[in-house]
């Protein structure tokens, strides 16, 4: 079985955690190729036109131009580091996630922290002075702010639960997300302020879901919507084969029902010669299935 084939039937089998994290790796690991390419040839553009093609812009202009950025940014990684460290955050909060909510709401508060993390970002980018300078050529990538979402959701939800973790014991999670947002959201702002950003658009967007979730409103529905719609695109659909059954005319049964009885009949006609042993067996069941009926 090849490596290719392992990955596919991991992706079909496997949870929506295991799907989300294949998906950023494989466009990882494109994103790697093209600049090995481009390295080999002589040709930036290719690596540079790549992540272009993929990462969301703060120009709004540019944005207008690429709107489906808005949501490959957040399956885009450039740096080895970036992407472990947002797939690891991914998979340990995400199977926490797992144990109180359903595979369908952690993508669809995936997708919506990223969504919430391009908004303030390209807003911010566009509002205020301090980005006026690089506004026309600064582009976001990543999937901290979808993992951010992930994170808060989870800790507004169930902000009790307990986690052991090395050296430190068991923390509770509401105290280890407030951590991860204060060190990757707060702290050194001016480094990274469009990432930074993000991962509050993306905190706000967990917030927002978990508070509304407990008042009976999934603000991911349409996002749920919109996938079972693509899956069922892709979905093989089972053929139907219809047949259509004749009812038989009425001359048709009494003349199968005359038939039946001549032959009756002649067995009956047959027995009172030759008595009941003169019968074949084919004539003896057919008679048996006979007083069946009336009986």
């Amino acid at each position: 079985m090849s490596v290719w084939t392992d990955i596919r039937k991991t992706f079909h089998n496997g949870s929506s955690l295991t799907r989300l994290i294949l998906v950023n790796i494989t466009i990882f690991l494109v994103i790697t190729v093209a600049g090995i390419i481009g390295f080999l040839i002589s040709s930036p553009g290719i690596p540079s036109g790549t992540l272009n093609l993929l990462s969301v812009p703060s120009d709004l202009r540019s944005f207008l131009l690429r709107p489906w950025t808005l949501i490959t940014y957040m399956f885009t990684h450039k740096d080895i580091w970036h992407i472990l460290f947002n797939m690891l955050w991914l998979y340990w909060f995400g199977k926490i996630f797992l144990e109180y909510l359903d595979q369908k709401r952690l993508v669809a508060i995936y997708i919506l922290g990223g969504i919430s993390g391009a908004v303030v970002y390209v807003a911010s980018f566009n509002i205020f002075p301090a980005f006026a300078d690089v506004v026309s050529e600064s582009v976001a990538i990543g999937a901290s702010a979808s993992v951010m979402a992930v994170v808060v959701s989870i800790a507004v939800y169930v902000p009790d639960h307990t986690v052991q973790m090395i050296l430190l014991g068991r923390i509770k999670i509401k105290y280890m997300a407030l951590a991860i947002f204060i060190l990757t959201s707060v702290m050194d702002f001016s480094v990274n302020s469009g990432g930074k950003l993000a991962h509050m658009g993306g905190a706000l967007a967990g917030y927002l879901y978990t508070i509304n979730l407990r008042r009976g409103r999934d603000l991911g529905k349409w996002i749920t919507n919109i996938s079972d719609h693509i899956i069922a695109l892709f979905k093989p659909r089972k053929k139907f084969r219809v047949t259509h059954k004749r009812v038989p005319q009425d001359y048709e049964f009494n003349k199968r029902k005359a038939e039946h009885q001549a032959r009756i009949n002649i067995i009956l006609d047959k027995i009172s010669k030759g008595g009941y042993d003169s019968l074949t067996k084919e004539e003896k069941d057919l008679l048996f299935m006979e007083s069946q009926k009336k009986n």
